[in-house]
């Protein structure tokens, strides 16, 4: 679909902030419209190497957006909502 942004969670299994992070990235998205893609930084060891201290990091369309903790407002806000 045209015009359709993407949020992209890069995390790891057991990861609690990534389980919070996911929480509000679902929420979001749901009602904005928005695609959501998880990646697992141990399956990507370009991720690791980018991102390891950084877990979980929320890309929009491929840009970062934040890591650690997801704001829900800002998120919005960066998804035009």
């Amino acid at each position: 679909m045209a015009g359709m942004r993407t949020v992209t969670l890069i995390g790891k299994p057991g990861c609690h902030l990534c389980d919070d992070a996911r929480v509000v990235i679902e929420k979001v998205a749901a009602e904005l419209g928005a695609a959501v893609e998880e990646r697992d930084i141990n399956q990507d060891e370009e991720l690791y190497r980018a991102y390891w201290e950084q877990i979980p990091v929320v890309l929009v369309d491929g840009e970062q957006h934040t890591f650690w903790r997801v704001d829900e407002g800002r998120l919005r806000r960066a998804l035009g909502g």
